[in-house]
């Protein structure tokens, strides 16, 4: 195998590795494999996900998205700033760039270390609908913004049992086969909220989700708890602002924007996908 450059990234937390792959050098014949093994802590580089950059028709380029269980997903929010990011400083893209995703086309700015990309618009909104979790019903709300999320609110996040919840969430039948990602949010004011996501194919708490910010954000806009921008305060202490418009049928404009970090760059060895 030859040495495959790659550089790892991380937003509010999340933490990708992404892989310049416009000229092939990532096969796809055994890429579930190849991406756990790349994903996993301790082992390898580890991360929350892995994107491969391609060339596009359609965009600036495109990406394909794939969580640490291998499987690959239509959209991550932070992922897809930190791609953005990454496009620009390889002279892929200019400041100004869209990037083609299987949830569809983003666009994206970047300045500085700081990424805004308008997502495609969210979809399935689904409100104050229960279902029996451990024999007591959880009310919950759900919303697709380029992957599915669930939206549970508390007043207090830190006795939660995230990783309970969100997993008997994630694999409820009502979400099957596909799953669900499941976020637990605390209202801060009228523009602001704290939250905590459970994400499915990392199977963990992660430090932040960008899409799941958003479709909580979007939803506590619905219910009259917060009005646009949004300050969400994500687990890894950092801040994303979620932008939006909500005409009493749909949303429109919907933005995303924080800070990006490039965290190292290195070359991967044969070595170090040993089992």
């Amino acid at each position: 195998m030859n040495k495959i450059k790659f550089t790892k990234m991380q937003a509010e937390g999340n933490d990708f590795i992404i892989i310049d792959n416009r000229r092939g050098i990532v096969k796809k014949r055994n890429i579930r494999d190849f991406v756990r093994k790349m994903c996993r802590r301790r082992f390898s580089v580890g991360a929350d996900g892995l994107i491969l950059i391609e060339n596009s028709k359609k965009a600036d380029f495109k990406w394909h998205y794939h969580n640490p269980d291998g499987n690959e997903v239509e959209m991550c929010g932070n992922g897809s700033r930190c791609a953005a990011r990454f496009a620009y400083l390889n002279g892929i893209t200019g400041k100004k760039l869209s990037l083609e995703t299987l949830a569809g086309i983003i666009n994206a700015g970047v300045k500085g270390n700081m990424v805004k990309v308008e997502l495609t618009k969210p979809h399935g909104l689904m409100m104050g609908f229960k279902i029996p979790i451990d024999g007591k019903n959880y009310e919950m709300n759900f919303l697709n913004t380029g992957v599915p999320h669930v939206v549970y609110f508390s007043d207090d996040l830190d006795k939660l049992d995230v990783i309970r919840i969100g997993r008997k969430t994630r694999y409820h039948k009502l979400f099957a086969p596909s799953g669900t990602n499941t976020n637990f949010v605390k209202i801060l004011g009228s523009h602001s909220l704290s939250i905590r996501t459970y994400e499915r194919g990392v199977e963990d708490e992660t430090l932040a989700c960008g899409t799941g910010a958003v479709a909580s954000s979007l939803i506590a806009g619905v219910l009259g708890k917060v009005k646009s921008p949004v300050s969400v305060k994500t687990r890894g202490g950092k801040t994303l602002k979620v932008c939006f418009k909500w005409n009493g049928m749909e949303f429109s404009d919907v933005f995303l924007e924080g800070e990006t970090r490039v965290v190292y760059t290195g070359e991967l060895v044969k070595e170090a996908l040993a089992d």
